[in-house]
């Protein structure tokens, strides 16, 4: 036995077909030991899906991006062992080869066994190619600017209320000032004088209860009851319009300038959409002349195009849509698709026996975390505040601002009218009560109510009946009262 292990010691490594020496799972399908020639699309933008580099040192070939390590994990997933090679669709001098439909034509002309990347599995191209299940949803999304709709201008402090609220407030304010004064008027110096100051006075005392406690006080119990009621009204009214003023003077209502491609072609606005896509000839199908159509290659040169209004809207299809909403979602939005499509699949000539397995083993991977985790990797957004497109696919709603109205306060002012009513209303019934000639009630009313309980109590020396005049000594007083 130990003579085995020596012997076992001694042998180099066993090389497997395709010149590897890690043992394969088993081969089911016959490849004579040659790779698989994959096919992969040379762009230049949108390279988080498939990006193809040259090493500088070694000159070789690296290609990268969401497509390539799906192809990777599906491969493992495989019952058996498949080995491949990657190609770039390319010329000589580093430009693409061709577009799409004629890097999918390779297959049918035996030049790739297979071809790998954000290829659309489209009815026309199934005619000479076979196609795995869809990797990765996927449609044509129509993307259009956002209008900030909300008019902001020197008087935009009145936009919080409706005009009829601003109307019932000033009408109550006086209401409340006249209460006041004419419940104060006979007991209260403070609401005495000269016409033009107790009108004064009215004003006064109701406009500055915005602000601060006004500093003339209140004696009788109805005109307190109405003034902490009026305190109450007041603070809810500014609350209330200080938190709508921050909302006009801050938020944005962006509504998208366009709604549909209807409008588009009725309009006969100009468009884009990405460069040796499919989008081009669906576009010049649904009625749109070539001239209208600008092509785009990456994210920035479709915002530029958006930006300085070279074109009204762009098309762009799902996975590419996620990479641009995840930079832009805050200035653009996705308002229609108008074109449905299977999604990206692995490109196979026609009843090549690799089809079935290998979307067998795209099904595994759908199911697993590992789809979720490339996605996740793959589709890093550059705005963090930006939400996903495919779970959030409105993340600027056009919600309508609510100006505020009566209906929302009617309530506060039944209750102050209620007991103005009130309070008016006792006030003048035992005024009324004296015996008094009808053409003395307005003499009557101006003199101080002398009978009132309030009068014969002693104020306190704040109140303005109590100051003395500059030249008025205490013993000059005395002297006088003596």
């Amino acid at each position: 036995m130990s003579a085995l292990s020596t012997w076992k010691d001694h042998l180099k490594p066993i090389i497997w077909p395709g010149k590897v020496d890690v043992v394969p799972k088993g081969w089911e399908i016959p490849t004579n030991g040659k790779k698989l020639r994959i096919g992969v699309p040379k762009r230049s933008g949108y390279t988080n899906l498939v990006k193809v580099t040259r090493d500088p040192i070694t000159n070789s070939v690296i290609v990268s991006g969401l497509c390539i390590d799906i192809l990777e994990a599906v491969i493992r997933a495989m019952p058996y062992d498949v080995s491949y090679e990657l190609f770039h669709f390319e010329k000589p001098n580093g430009e693409p080869a061709g577009d799409y439909n004629e890097l999918v034509y390779q297959v049918y002309l035996g030049r790739y066994d297979a071809v790998v990347g954000d290829i659309t599995i489209l009815a026309n191209r199934s005619a000479y190619v076979d196609f795995t299940f869809p990797f990765l949803k996927s449609g044509v999304g129509l993307i259009v600017p956002m209008k900030d709709e909300v008019k902001r201008n020197s008087i935009s402090f009145l936009m919080p209320l409706t005009w009829k609220l601003w109307v019932t407030s000033f009408v109550f304010f006086f209401l409340i000032g006249f209460t006041v004064w004419a419940l104060e008027h006979r007991i209260n110096p403070d609401f005495r004088g000269p016409a033009n100051y107790q009108a004064s006075t009215i004003f006064w005392f109701a406009f500055s209860t915005m602000v601060f406690a006004p500093r003339e006080r209140v004696y009788s119990f109805g005109a307190r009851l109405l003034v902490i009621t009026w305190y109450f009204i007041v603070l809810v009214l500014t609350q209330s319009y200080t938190a709508s003023l921050a909302s006009v003077l801050t938020s944005q209502k962006l509504n998208p300038t366009i709604t549909s491609m209807s409008s588009l072609l009725q309009r006969g606005e100009r468009v884009g959409y990405q460069r040796q896509s499919f989008i081009f000839g669906k576009l010049n199908d649904t009625g749109f002349s070539k001239s209208s159509l600008v092509p785009f290659d990456t994210t920035e040169e479709c915002h530029e195009l958006l930006r300085n209004g070279t074109v009204s809207a762009a098309f762009l299809e799902t996975p590419y849509l996620r990479l641009f909403l995840g930079q832009y979602c805050n200035t653009y939005k996705m308002v229609e698709e108008p074109f449905n499509v299977d999604g990206f699949g692995f490109v196979f000539p026609i009843g090549s026996p690799l089809v079935a397995d290998v979307s067998r083993a795209i099904l595994k991977v759908a199911e697993s975390p590992k789809a979720m985790e490339l996605e996740s990797t793959w589709f890093k957004k550059k705005e963090e505040s930006c939400p996903d497109p495919v779970t959030n696919p409105d993340p600027n709603p056009s919600t309508s601002s609510r100006q505020l109205g009566v209906d929302s306060f009617w309530l506060l002012f039944l209750v102050a009218f209620v007991i103005c009513v009130l309070t008016l209303g006792k006030s003048l019934f035992f005024f009324l009560k004296k015996p008094t000639h009808v053409d003395g009630l307005w003499k009557e009313f101006q003199k101080p109510d002398n009978d009132s309980y309030i009068n014969k109590v002693e104020k306190c020396p704040c109140s303005s009946s109590q100051l003395m005049p500059e030249n008025t000594t205490p013993e000059t007083n005395q002297t006088a009262d003596g």
